[in-house]
């Protein structure tokens, strides 16, 4: 994409171009899961949907092609959908993009005990602090992991804030998808 800012590494830049695609979506979006594959075993092995993708032209010889997958359904929770999911050996990596709601962590003190998880969220979105953030995570088979971060209230390809560890949950969650 050609918004996406030059990244370090293949996985990073992968993070990036998912976060942009997200991006031109808007807000209040379902959740979204991509199937990451190696760009040049793509053109060679499957150059019909390279082409389809346009990639048949790209210079690089290294790189990570996401690939969105079905909607992932939204009477489920997340964490038992994914529970649900196994790649083929083409896919070296997946990514997920999600939206929610996030409290500084001056506020973990303020939350009251005993609330059930439909109250919490409830509690959380009336926060005055809360913030809303999307969040772009993906594992590679071989344990690699990035994230990017970008605030509501700050949406600018500029305010993204990447990282290997910003959502470590969700990477777990994630690279457990690859476990046999």
């Amino acid at each position: 994409m050609s918004n996406t800012p030059m990244a370090a590494n293949p996985l990073t830049r992968a993070v990036l171009e998912i976060d942009e695609y997200a991006s031109g979506l808007g807000w209040d979006q379902p959740a979204r899961l991509f199937a990451l594959v190696d760009t040049a075993r793509l053109r060679t092995q499957e150059p019909a949907l390279a082409a389809q993708l346009g990639l048949e032209d790209e210079q690089e010889t290294t790189g990570l092609t996401p690939i969105e997958q079905d909607e992932i359904p939204s009477n489920q929770p997340l964490d038992e959908f994914l529970a649900t999911i196994a790649w083929p050996d083409a896919v070296v990596g997946c990514a997920l993009t999600v939206e929610r709601l996030m409290l500084p962590p001056s506020a973990e003190a303020q939350v009251p005990q005993g609330l059930n998880e439909a109250k919490l969220a409830r509690w959380v979105a009336d926060h005055p602090e809360r913030q809303e953030v999307r969040m772009t995570v993906a594992v590679l088979r071989d344990g690699a992991r990035d994230s990017a971060l970008r605030l509501r209230e700050k949406d600018s390809a500029t305010e993204v804030l990447t990282g290997s560890g910003l959502v470590p949950g969700l990477a777990d969650a994630l690279a457990a998808t690859f476990e046999d």
